[in-house]
């Protein structure tokens, strides 16, 4: 299944059979939904991790810290990548920068920093830390994700390291909120059917974690509810 013409990205998703589509966005109902930045950041400011979403989790994941980057530009964007096909696996995925946390890292927020750093060239003393999403946990790779979200000066003049990114994305959240541009699908799973989030750029598919992160930025921006995330449809966090 592919996005709204024009849009959707190059990656395989690895869709199981028998997956059925989701519910609408969480914000389908909110007749206004007029972002800027000051508003986006006034969410955040402060904010700590309420829990841990995504698969159940068992403590033996390994931990890793992406950069939700923030900058106003015409309204509030954020900062994405789309991973090389130089890569081993995962070819075209776009996420946020960051990765997995070295021992000679002093904590995650200083694992996103220099992944951003090594990824696209952002300065590691550019971002200030505004606050956190929540913990996520992933099937496919087995990491606990910190979600940093922080805040640029104004655009940053970025360059895609080739061995890891194929190209810096500089995505307007006001785009995220557009009618077709989310979905949701139902996937079946041992234990119960996850939902998964999509949201279909020109010429990318954000979607999966990194999706979910995204959705639960523009939900507690909205105020609006999001009692899913990327937990299962059950409620089996």
């Amino acid at each position: 299944m592919s996005g709204p013409p024009g849009r959707g990205g190059p990656q395989l998703i690895p869709r199981p059979d028998g997956w059925r589509p989701g519910d609408p966005a969480p914000w389908a109902g909110v007749a206004d939904r007029t972002l800027t930045l000051d508003r986006v950041l006034a969410a955040v400011e402060g904010r700590q991790p309420a829990g841990v979403r995504g698969r159940q989790h068992t403590g033996e994941e390994q931990a890793a810290g992406v950069l939700v980057a923030l900058y106003d530009d015409d309204g509030p964007h954020v900062v994405l990548t789309r991973r090389s096909p130089r890569l081993a696996s995962h070819t075209h995925e776009v996420s946020f920068p960051g990765g997995r946390h070295d021992a000679d890292d002093p904590d995650l927020w200083s694992t996103a920093l220099r992944e951003a750093t090594e990824e696209t060239g952002l300065g590691p003393t550019v971002p200030r830390l505004v606050g956190h999403l929540d913990l996520l946990t992933t099937v496919g790779s087995g990491s606990i994700i910190h979600p940093f979200v922080a805040l640029l000066p104004g655009r940053p003049d970025l360059v895609a390291n080739p061995d890891e990114v194929e190209a810096v994305l500089h995505v307007p959240l006001a785009e995220l909120l557009l009618d077709g541009v989310y979905r949701e699908e139902e996937w079946d799973f041992p234990g119960g059917p996850w939902r998964i989030t999509f949201f279909e750029l020109v010429g990318d598919t954000v979607w999966g974690a990194t999706a979910a992160m995204l959705r639960q930025l523009l939900c507690l921006t909205l105020g609006v509810d999001d009692p899913l995330g990327y937990v299962r449809v059950d409620g089996d966090a």
